[in-house]
């Protein structure tokens, strides 16, 4: 069946702050059986650390950054778009499609560390940090409503994303209110509890001839339209969702199940503590670790 993507006037963009949480929640419980299809986005404060130990392959590395990263910083925003497995938003009741952007109260952008050049961006694209604090949602209690939503801890949703590690990470940390698990093995098992099946669109792009670069460059090649704000989390989701439906009919038939359980970075497979040959793959008896010039062996001489 081809794709009928909606216009950007046909879409509603559902802005979520703290006083209309719980009602959103309500509207979610109503259309997840119909809609179990689940485009997530997240924005947040960049990468701010670099772990400086020794690491077997740049896959432990990059867990290990990305855990250091989520452990310290705050989510700003989530972009949630639910969809049937044909590509069909819901409408909440009115005329429109509608997709979800919750907006977090934790980051202080007076207060907290960060990646200038991340909120220098967000910024740009028009989020409003000092709205957020005042107006935005409560992490705990988005976390509490969240586990009680059917959304996650449920084999019949399928979670969509591009380039994931650090989304799933921040939305783990919302759940269990805890820091990251010290082992990728820890973190897949996690990701296999409360999101059974997952797709990164970015590991299913390496099964795929002439598709490369990030979602703005995908979503140029299959000739998807954005809605809304680029690097808003809203938009970012639906953009996410649309791009999945069109790979999966023109690429690779309608069947992408055994691309399912791996993101794209990260090395560990359905939390069975296998390595995943995953982009960019290295010997296992090799050491590696962060200098100047980049992420290198550790016997080998390097000059710039």
């Amino acid at each position: 069946m081809s794709v009928v993507l909606p216009k950007s006037d046909s879409v509603e963009i559902r802005e979520v702050w703290n006083d209309n949480l719980e009602e959103e929640f309500a509207l979610i419980r109503d259309i997840v059986d119909d809609y179990p299809y689940i485009a997530m986005d997240t924005e947040f404060p960049g990468v701010v650390l670099r772990p400086l130990a020794q690491f077997k392959n740049i896959n432990d590395y990059n867990y290990h950054t990305l855990k250091d990263n989520v452990d310290m910083l705050k989510l700003i925003q989530l972009g949630l778009t639910f969809s049937d497995e044909n590509g069909n938003l819901p409408t909440c009741g009115s005329e429109k499609h509608c997709i979800w952007q919750f907006n977090f109260r934790e980051f202080n952008v007076n207060e907290d560390i960060f990646a200038s050049d991340s909120i220098e961006m967000l910024k740009q694209c028009g989020i409003d940090f000092n709205k957020n604090t005042e107006m935005g949602i409560d992490a705990n209690r988005f976390g509490e409503l969240l586990m009680s939503s059917g959304i996650v801890l449920n084999p019949n949703i399928c979670w969509v994303t591009f380039h994931s590690g650090y989304d799933f990470g921040y939305l783990l940390k919302l759940l269990t209110q805890k820091e990251l698990p010290e082992t990728q093995v820890g973190f897949f098992n996690l990701i296999k509890i409360y999101f059974p099946m997952v797709y990164d669109i970015k590991h299913l792009m390496r099964f795929c001839n002439h598709l490369h670069g990030g979602l703005n460059k995908l979503a140029e090649i299959l000739e998807v339209e954005r809605i809304g704000v680029c690097h808003q989390a809203g938009s970012d989701s639906l953009l996410t969702s649309h791009a999945f439906k069109k790979l999966k009919e023109s690429y690779f038939n309608g069947s992408t199940e055994k691309y399912a359980g791996v993101l794209y970075g990260l090395g560990v497979e359905n939390g069975d503590g296998q390595q995943h040959r995953i982009e960019e793959i290295v010997n296992h008896g090799d050491v590696y670790y962060l200098s100047s010039y980049g992420y290198i062996k550790a016997s080998e001489n390097h000059t710039k």
